[in-house]
C-alpha cells in the first residue's frame, strides 16, 4: 500500500512538472510568435515609409494610398527614427514627459540604443544611400506579456509550495495527534497503580513504620501524580491562572536542588516583590525542571547553576545559565526541533516540549540568549505580566 501512494505521488509531480513544461514551451513559443508579427509589421512601416521619401525625393513617382493608410495604422510600436544627413532625431508612439523634453535628444538616442538591442534597425536609403534608420521596440501588449512565462513560474511555484505545506503540516498535525494520545494513554496507565501505591502508603501508616520514611514515599507519590497530571494536559489546552512566578520559581528550584547532586553550586537571584503572569502549575514547574536537567546534563553532572527573575515593560524575564559546554551558535533555533540531541541517550524532546508549553500554552518566548564553548549556556524565557 505505501509503495503505491509513493508511486502515485511520484506520478503527480512527474505529471504536474510535464504540464508546467508544455505550458512554458507553448508560452515562449506564443510570445516568440508576437515578436516575429511585431518585426514583419515593422518590415512593412518600412518598406512604406521608404516609398514616401521616395516620393518626396522623386517627381515622377506616385504615391498609393495604401502606403499613407500603413503609415498611419501604426500606433502601438514605440520607434525612433534618425536622419542620417542632418543627424535629426524624430519618434512615434512614446509618451515623452516634460523633464524628458528638456534633454530630447538625450532621451531618443538613449531609447534607440535600447530598442537596437531588441531588434534589429531598419534603413531606409534611396540610391543605395541611408536617409533614415527606423528603431524600434516592443508595443505595450507584448511588453505586458513578456513577463507572463516567469509569473506563471511564481504562481505555479507558489501552488507547489502550498501543497508541501500542507503536507507538511497534516503530517507534523497527524504526529502531535500520536503524541498527545501516547502522553494521556501513559497517564492512564501511571494512574492505576499510582492509586495503590497511596493505599499502601496509608497501611504503612498504621503499621507504625518510621514516619520519615512515610514522609519520604509520599513525596514520590506527589511527584508521580504531577507527571501524571503533566502527561494528561498534553494535546489539551490548559487553565492558566494569574500567578506569582517568582514563588512558582522558588518551589520548582527549592525541588530541585534537594534533588540533585551535591557537585552542583546552585544559585538564585529573584526580586522580593511578586511577579504576575498567567500561568498553569504543572506546565511551568516541568519546564524548569527540563531546562535544569539540560543543565546538568551539559555540565556532565558537576558545575554551577543560575536561576534568575527580572521584569521590564511588562515582561517577566526567567534565566537560567550554566557552566556547560555551550551550543555552537547554528543550533542555537534546532536546539528546540524534536529529535534533536547532542547525547548518546536520549529523545531529544525536552526543549521542544518546553518551547510548545512557553510559546503555544503561555503565548510567550523562549531562546538561546547567549553560549560560549567552554564558558556555558542561558536559556532565556519571557512571559507577559498580568495585572
Amino acid at each position: 500500500m505505501h509503495k503505491r501512494k509513493a508511486f502515485a505521488r511520484w506520478m503527480i509531480v512527474l505529471a504536474s512538472l510535464g504540464i508546467i513544461t508544455l505550458v512554458g514551451y507553448n508560452t515562449y513559443s506564443f510570445f516568440d510568435r508576437l515578436k516575429e508579427n511585431e518585426r514583419a509589421k515593422m518590415k512593412i512601416w518600412a518598406a512604406a515609409q521608404q516609398d514616401l521619401q521616395e516620393f518626396q525625393l522623386s517627381d515622377n513617382m506616385l504615391l498609393s494610398p495604401v502606403v499613407l493608410k500603413i503609415l498611419e495604422s501604426n500606433t502601438t510600436t514605440p520607434m525612433v527614427l534618425h536622419t542620417k544627413e542632418e543627424d535629426l532625431y524624430d519618434y512615434r508612439n512614446i509618451d515623452i514627459t516634460k523633464n524628458d523634453s528638456i534633454h530630447l535628444k538625450e532621451k531618443l538616442i538613449e531609447l534607440s540604443k535600447l530598442y537596437a538591442q531588441e531588434y534589429k534597425p531598419l534603413e531606409v536609403t534611396y540610391k543605395n544611400k541611408v536617409l533614415t534608420t527606423i528603431y524600434y521596440g516592443n508595443s505595450p501588449i507584448i511588453n505586458k506579456l513578456k513577463f507572463y512565462p516567469a509569473l506563471l513560474i511564481v504562481i505555479i511555484a507558489l501552488i507547489f509550495s502550498a501543497v508541501y505545506f500542507f503536507y507538511q503540516t497534516a503530517k507534523s498535525s497527524d504526529q502531535n495527534k500520536l503524541w498527545a494520545g501516547m502522553a494521556k494513554e501513559t497517564a492512564h496507565q501511571i494512574g492505576t497503580p499510582l492509586s495503590s501505591l497511596v493505599g499502601w502508603a496509608e497501611i504503612l501508616k498504621i503499621e507504625n513504620i518510621n514516619p520519615e520514611y512515610i514522609v519520604e514515599i509520599e513525596k514520590d507519590i506527589d511527584r508521580l501524580q504531577t507527571i501524571t497530571e503533566r502527561f494528561s494536559k498534553i494535546g489539551s489546552v490548559p487553565t492558566l491562572k494569574k500567578t506569582d512566578l517568582v514563588q512558582e520559581t522558588v518551589d520548582a528550584y527549592e525541588y530541585l536542588k534537594n534533588r540533585s547532586s551535591k557537585l552542583i553550586e546552585f544559585e538564585l537571584h529573584v526580586p522580593k516583590a511578586p511577579i504576575y503572569v498567567a500561568l498553569n502549575h504543572q506546565l511551568y514547574s516541568w519546564t524548569i525542571e527540563n531546562l535544569v536537567k539540560n543543565a546538568i546534563d551539559a555540565m556532565k553532572g558537576k558545575g554551577k547553576i543560575s536561576v534568575a527573575i527580572s521584569s521590564s515593560n511588562n515582561k517577566a524575564f526567567i534565566e537560567v545559565t550554566d557552566t556547560g559546554k555551550g551550543i555552537p551558535k547554528r543550533d542555537f533555533k534546532r536546539v528546540f526541533s524534536p529529535g534533536f540531541t547532542t547525547k548518546k541517550r536520549g529523545w531529544g524532546l525536552g526543549l521542544s516540549l518546553v518551547k510548545r508549553i512557553i510559546e503555544e500554552y503561555h503565548d510567550g518566548k523562549i531562546r538561546v540568549l547567549k553560549s560560549n564553548p567552554k564558558i556555558g549556556t542561558t536559556m532565556s524565557i519571557m512571559l507577559r505580566q498580568t495585572e
